[in-house]
């Protein structure tokens, strides 16, 4: 393990953002199609290969999304969000194969994840576990969860067994890692330790996952906490907690979906954020931001000098988020927010945030890599949601 962690400071963010090598294109009118007509979709991901490659059964990308019937208000559903739904598809999600079993989890809500084919045709699911099952009103406690199915394909169909067992296998430890147990809370509020992202390192091949976390700021901060990347190794007891890859000193409240692409041998660090959790808000803006090392462990420096590697255009700050890079340097997320002309809509009223709210799958992007240099791409050649 190399020593301390990557620190992303306000020093990195003070770098020239990139300009056009960063930005995302206006998704324009018409809107991308509802690949789920009755439902939002939220984050997705690959069902992994355990060498990181995507799952084909049957001549069929395997995939997973977090899905929700609408809400009258989408952010209420933003961190709600029901159980990870499997479907099947070529880059697309088509109509609900599968769905992992109502009331088997351990929280009230299940968050954001990754998943892997096990070499025995299984498939283990790590997700976010957030409050606790039964619990009167919803609070934001969050663990990881493990759910082990087996994969069943039966008349065309892919489905993930309905009888998996779930169980907790990682949660804060309260030293390192700070408690992710506020009752209250919000959008870029809360702290975390959640959205698991399974990784096999090619250099020693064990076993690690990813976890966005919390940990306490220095005793002259003028914040409560500062958002974190957690690593934890696989054990042939469970799951050990090591030092954080990343601290977002002063810098950051709530990095998500942490994940890594090796790529000509470097090991690239990506996470995503929100622009109100920056601190102060909107001192930077949402996007995909990333570090580069020579290993999983560091030395890790910021992409493009700042870390930013694809952030939405100025003109929609909002429309796109939880982006996850894929082995072949696609970026898949979900349509967001988009501007109607009216409020913020993360302050908006509920009629004109559900109007503003996409919950589909984004087109597809693609990024180059070249050393601590990228660029985005566009478009891809391939779209989700075709």
């Amino acid at each position: 393990m190399n020593g301390e962690p990557a620190r992303w400071t306000r020093r990195h963010l003070a770098a020239p953002a990139g300009g056009a090598a960063t930005a995302a294109p206006v998704i324009g009118l018409p809107a991308p199609p509802r690949v789920l007509p009755h439902h939002d979709v939220w984050d997705l991901w690959p069902i992994q290969e355990e060498d990181g490659s995507t799952s084909v059964v049957r001549g069929r990308e395997l995939w997973m999304a977090l899905s929700a019937p609408p809400w009258a208000t989408p952010t209420e559903a933003s961190r709600p969000r029901p159980p990870p739904a499997a479907r099947q598809g070529r880059r697309r999600l088509d109509r609900p194969r599968s769905r992992l079993r109502d009331g088997a989890s351990p929280g009230s809500r299940e968050w954001s994840g990754s998943a892997v084919r096990r070499p025995d045709g299984t498939v283990s699911v790590f997700y976010t576990a957030a409050g606790r099952r039964g619990e009167a009103r919803p609070t934001f406690a969050q663990t990881v969860v493990e759910a082990r199915a087996r994969l069943l394909t039966e008349g065309g169909r892919v489905l993930l067994d309905q009888a998996a067992e779930h169980r907790e296998v990682l949660r804060s430890d309260g030293v390192t890692y700070l408690p992710a147990d506020d009752i209250e809370g919000g959008p870029g509020r809360i702290k975390a330790f959640r959205d698991p992202g399974w990784f096999r390192d090619p250099a020693d091949g064990r076993e690690y996952l990813l976890v966005a976390a919390s940990v306490a700021p220095s005793g002259d901060a003028d914040h409560a906490f500062m958002g974190a990347v957690a690593l934890a190794a696989a054990t042939p007891d469970g799951w050990s907690l090591r030092p954080p890859l990343l601290v977002a000193d002063g810098v950051n409240h709530e990095i998500e979906r942490p994940h890594v692409v090796v790529h000509r041998s470097s090991y690239y660090l990506f996470f995503s954020t929100h622009r109100h959790s920056f601190h102060p808000p909107g001192s930077a803006p949402t996007g995909l931001y990333g570090f580069v090392a020579p290993s999983l462990t560091g030395p890790y420096r910021p992409l493009n000098g700042s870390g930013l590697v694809l952030r939405n255009p100025a003109e929609e700050p909002d429309q796109a988020y939880a982006w996850l890079v894929l082995p072949d340097l696609k970026v898949v997320s979900f349509l967001n927010y988009r501007s109607i002309g009216g409020p913020d809509p993360w302050q908006a009223g509920p009629a004109e945030a559900r109007a503003a709210f996409g919950g589909t799958i984004a087109p597809v992007l693609e990024l180059t890599l070249r050393e601590a240099a990228t660029s985005v791409v566009v478009p891809a050649s391939t779209e989700a949601g075709r």
